[in-house]
């Protein structure tokens, strides 16, 4: 159950959700992706009320939900064809693959791609449309630690470059804080917005900066007081994880 969620989102604006697990993170993010109506209340995107699945808010899923009898172009070229929006198909398709660092996997089969392969061209698919918001369900959860910070960069970066405003829904502290510009942490029972923390550092983000490891500090303390914890760390296993940073990609 949720209550009293009040946020308001400006547009091109990234945001991360964090919070325990069953706090509703995800059923939140499903509303605004119009999967789940709210019995009160609304979500609205740029003044129109969410009331159904759009294109204009996408949303990127956990597994990269692609279809393996079709080649990449042609998973890419998906939304665009349920959309109406076929004039310069193949055009916009290579420019979406071009975005994403895979022009040269057009002709691929989706079993020949890696799991990172595989998310970039369901983000490829999710920006041929061009959305106003994309909304990910730890869509990187499953990779390693090399391919999950390139593409934490590679979103941000297209999300800025092209005004689209991000909402992520993550257990991972450190991608929280690579990728948002608010962090909203959530309680349950009800679910609800305890706290939240704002970043003003641009990106791509140095996480092994004073700065940001203050930020972190103060984020998790927020995450404590939200969840009831004392102010030493809890016995049990920790709702929010940590993922490890690659030094090549962190210093750069």
């Amino acid at each position: 159950m949720l209550e009293e969620l009040f946020l308001d989102i400006a547009a091109g604006e990234s945001v991360s959700l964090i919070g325990e697990s069953g706090c509703g993170k995800s059923t939140l993010l499903h509303m605004l992706a119009g999967l789940l109506t709210p019995t009160e209340g609304s979500i609205k995107i740029q003044g129109r009320q969410v009331i159904r699945p759009n294109p204009e808010w996408n949303m990127m899923f956990q597994r990269p939900g692609l279809y393996p009898w079709l080649n990449v172009e042609q998973n890419v070229a998906l939304g665009l064809k349920f959309t109406g929006k076929t004039a310069n198909i193949n055009s916009r398709v290579r420019e979406m693959l071009e975005l994403v660092g895979l022009e040269n996997r057009g002709k691929s089969i989706i079993q020949d791609l890696s799991g990172g392969q595989q998310q970039r061209v369901a983000l490829a698919r999710s920006l041929a449309v061009e959305p106003q918001v994309i909304l990910l369900d730890e869509p990187f959860s499953a990779l390693d630690a090399f391919t999950r910070r390139n593409l934490q960069r590679e979103v941000t970066r297209i999300s800025q470059d092209k005004g689209i405003t991000l909402v992520l829904v993550t257990h991972d502290i450190d991608e929280a804080i690579a990728m948002g510009q608010k962090i909203v942490v959530m309680g349950r029972n009800p679910g609800t917005f305890r706290n939240t923390l704002e970043i003003s550092q641009g990106f791509p983000r140095n996480l092994m900066s004073a700065d940001l490891q203050e930020r972190r500090e103060e984020l998790m303390r927020k995450f404590r007081e939200s969840v009831g914890y004392e102010a030493e760390e809890s016995e049990s296993t920790p709702a929010l994880a940590s993922t490890p940073q690659p030094k090549e990609q962190i210093n750069a």
